[in-house]
């Protein structure tokens, strides 16, 4: 297989979904604004979508596929199909009782994730609702998650990379076409996630099929396999938890802040995770299986190696993007949202919670790359320590920062950004100390040719801003040719200097079984 035709693969197919989201908020925050209605469906959907990530793209996967592969590698075809089977069956029952939980629990779960929503009656029931409508979500991307690990571990990366697209696409129908219909347009984003939750796993099951692998779910706690994954899964289960909780703990922060402080980080966050996901979580996905194969046939040398090009691949691309997110955030800000309902003051408040996040970006990033090195080796003790470490890190930071910073809603963003940093390096010193990675030859000059090369490229779009019009006064059409502009000329000079350097692409190239 080819690591780098993977990447691109999966890369692709999470820039399309990125770019639809993007068209997706600059739909919503053209609807609704950034105001009393969106806060409330961002907080309402921020809890099952944090769920997500901890059950279905977080301490599942990680506990999940490697023992996977381990069973795909030394076990036949059928053991692997009964040890699917076992482990549908053990993850749809837990679903089924969270999902239940949190429908009945969902005015505590509003009162602790948003306690400030409680002095306005109206406020609080609202987003209890809406909960309750968005809850089951939980339910169906776990499952459809699942069957994306299964085919991310027969490399079919790409199927489960498009996935998300669909999600995208519900909402910005339902934004269209249902909100002007109802009494209560927020009601839309609610359909919009359930519909789409229920697409994003219809459309994988064929794909499944075709692999051998769609199952019918079996009930059986108490088989070896199905005990293993639930063992490791309940440290992992800590370990994606903590990463989570400072964010559930800055919007219960957030709403204490003035009206609008909520939407402003989310906006932000949505445009942070288009470079987090089109490169750290695609470099992550590709990864995790190869590297549990290297662990499951006893090869040190190619783990290692493999953590070497991904930790490369991630420089090269992630310093571009985080001058580029750094430098940028403004004109991408107001091409992006700002029209309708959405202010300038909404957008130069975006601006600076972006701000503060993209510092963290290289962090973010590194720890979807160094994190997999531990869990393919079943380690994920580790991890959890060094996440409690970022997490008291972050929780004192964000106190400090909404004390001293004039923008507070950016102190909490600032916060998540240099705990995320402390992370990736608490992560690279512990693959380094137990010995389990060795660099390659010749980083020094690797790192001087990408420092050259990102200089060049900072100075050309600092130059061409203070050349271009004041994006403020451009209508949307002309903000959108002048951000292209930027962008591009950017990535040619940096690609430009890449290739005088003497970079070339087949030095990336990496195969593996």
């Amino acid at each position: 297989m080819n690591l780098l035709r993977s990447l691109a693969a999966v890369s692709s197919m999470t820039m399309i979904s990125r770019i639809l989201g993007l068209v997706r908020e600059m739909i919503i925050s053209h609807t609704f604004g950034a105001g009393t209605a969106t806060d409330v469906f961002f907080t309402a959907f921020k809890l099952p979508n944090l769920l997500r990530r901890i059950f279905a793209e977080g301490a599942f996967s990680q506990a999940f596929v490697p023992i996977l592969a381990e069973h795909k590698t030394r076990q036949g075809e059928e053991a692997t199909r009964e040890f699917i089977a076992k482990i549908a069956g053990a993850l749809t029952l837990a679903l089924v009782i969270i999902t239940a939980i949190g429908i009945l629990a969902a005015p505590a779960v509003i009162y602790l994730s948003a306690a400030g929503f409680s002095h306005d009656p109206a406020k609080f029931a609202l987003a209890t609702d809406l909960l309750r409508w968005i809850f089951p979500y939980i339910l169906l991307i776990s499952l459809a998650s699942f069957v994306g690990s299964i085919l991310n571990t027969w490399n079919k990366f790409s199927i489960p990379a498009f996935v998300p697209t669909l999600l995208n696409l519900s909402f910005i129908v339902c934004a269209i076409f249902l909100a002007p219909h109802l009494q209560q347009p927020i009601y839309a984003l609610a359909a919009a996630v359930i519909i789409g939750g229920v697409i994003q796993l219809a459309f994988q099951l064929p794909w499944l099929a075709r692999c051998g692998m769609l199952v019918r779910p079996r009930l059986d706690l108490r088989d070896s396999g199905v005990r293993q994954v639930m063992t490791n899964m309940l440290p992992a289960l800590f370990a994606v938890s903590v990463a989570q909780i400072s964010i559930l703990i800055n919007s219960n922060l957030a709403s204490f802040l003035e009206s609008g402080s909520i939407s402003w980080i989310f906006y932000a966050d949505r445009l942070m995770e288009f470079p987090v996901g089109v490169l750290g979580v695609a470099l992550g996905t590709i990864l995790l299986p190869s590297l549990s194969k290297s662990v499951a046939n006893d090869d040190p040398d190619e783990y290692s190696r493999l953590l070497d090009w991904g930790l490369r691949l991630c420089l090269l691309l992630c310093v571009p993007a985080t001058i580029g997110l750094g430098l940028l955030a403004g004109p991408l800000i107001l091409t992006v949202f700002q029209s309708g309902k959405f202010t300038v003051h909404d957008a130069a408040m975006t601006q600076q919670a972006l701000l503060g996040y993209s510092i963290g970006l290289m962090g973010m990033i590194l720890v979807k790359i160094l994190a997999p090195g531990f869990y393919a080796r079943k380690d994920i003790r580790t991890p959890v320590r060094i996440a409690c470490m970022a997490l008291a890190s972050t929780l004192a930071l964000n106190i400090l920062f909404i004390t001293l910073l004039p923008f507070k809603h950016a102190g909490l963003t600032l916060g998540i950004a240099l705990g995320q940093c402390l992370n990736a390096w608490l992560l690279y010193r512990g693959l380094r100390v137990k010995n389990l990675y060795q660099p390659q030859a010749k980083w020094g000059a690797f790192l001087l040719k990408l420092a050259l090369a990102s200089i060049c490229m900072a100075t050309t779009l600092v130059l061409l801003q203070k050349i271009l019009p004041d994006f403020t006064i451009m209508s949307r059409w002309w903000r959108a040719g002048g951000l292209t502009a930027l962008v591009s000329t950017g990535a040619i000079v940096y690609l430009g200097s890449l290739f005088l350097l003497g970079f070339k692409l087949k030095d990336f190239r990496r195969t593996t079984r």
